[in-house]
């Protein structure tokens, strides 16, 4: 991937019960599809634990952080701020000048849960739509992240892996690093 300033993803707000599923998915979302970390807000850090052990798995970088003061990290962040959400202007609208301001400064990619502060609202730089229909803010997450790196986060290399998964047409295959190594 190209070198440009760090993303990372805060997921704001977590219903515990309901969400554990999803919040994990988030911070496996923003791993696979390169952001450099993520941060979990409030009771969504009980599901940090799961995202860091698939990193030390399946490699890195990314880190996973926590917060107590979300709306602070959005208040204070030094960058460009993008709020995910369906109301939010059409990403194809947006996402050249997202991309061009991250060609220079670091951005904080915010996903919601429950229903986000209008105070959100007016501190992102931008609020985009993925689409203006109800959908996952997963896919909301993965579609923005595409569009930001134009798909050149599907090639990224992982350092470190103690797994990797062997693509293949049909079936399962998970091997050490060395195994792969030694076969080519």
């Amino acid at each position: 991937m190209r070198e440009t300033p760090d993303v990372t993803v805060l997921r704001l707000g977590h219903r515990p019960g309901r969400d554990e599923r999803i919040t994990t998915h988030v911070g496996l979302t923003a791993r696979a599809l390169g952001a450099d970390r993520v941060l979990l807000a409030g009771a969504a850090s009980s599901r940090a634990d799961t995202v860091v052990d698939i990193t030390d798995r399946f490699g890195g970088p990314f880190d996973v952080e926590t917060t107590e003061e979300p709306k602070r990290v959005i208040r204070e962040f030094d960058g460009t701020v993008v709020h995910l959400t369906m109301y939010g202007e059409r990403i194809q609208d947006v996402e050249t000048d997202i991309r061009t301001a991250h060609e220079s400064e670091p951005l904080l990619i915010v996903v919601g849960a429950e229903k986000v502060s209008f105070e959100v609202y007016e501190r992102a730089d931008y609020n985009v739509g993925v689409t203006n229909q109800p959908h996952s803010e997963i896919a909301s997450l993965a579609v923005f992240l595409d569009r930001l790196y134009s798909g050149d986060e599907l090639d990224r290399e992982w350092a470190d892996p103690d797994q990797i998964v062997v693509p293949m047409e049909t079936g399962k295959k998970v091997v050490d690093p060395e195994a792969v190594e030694d076969a080519e």
